[in-house]
């Protein structure tokens, strides 16, 4: 006799999916601030630059936030959507 029923197995691992997911936003958020970090101190040793390293800084973070989206979005549909349950 199983204690554990098909869906709520699936749905223990559905969460589990998602926790993992998220753990990506650790690397993005130290890689955010690691070269927000590194533009200040440019901008510290070379202050006429101010303007270019700021853009380029900007596009940098919106690259690097869209690696923490996408798993933001899946662990999403995992909890709130639960797309396995429907595969009983």
């Amino acid at each position: 006799m199983s204690l554990v029923t098909p869906e709520a197995f699936i749905l223990g691992l559905s969460a589990l999916g998602a926790g993992i997911a998220m753990v990506a936003g650790i690397g993005v958020g130290l890689g955010q601030g690691i070269a927000t970090g590194k533009a200040l101190e440019s901008i510290a040793r070379q202050p006429e630059a101010k303007g270019d390293l700021l853009q380029t800084l900007f596009i940098g973070l919106a690259m690097s936030e869209t690696s923490i989206i996408f798993p933001l979005v899946v662990a999403i549909i995992l909890m709130f959507v639960r797309p396995l349950v429907g595969a009983l």
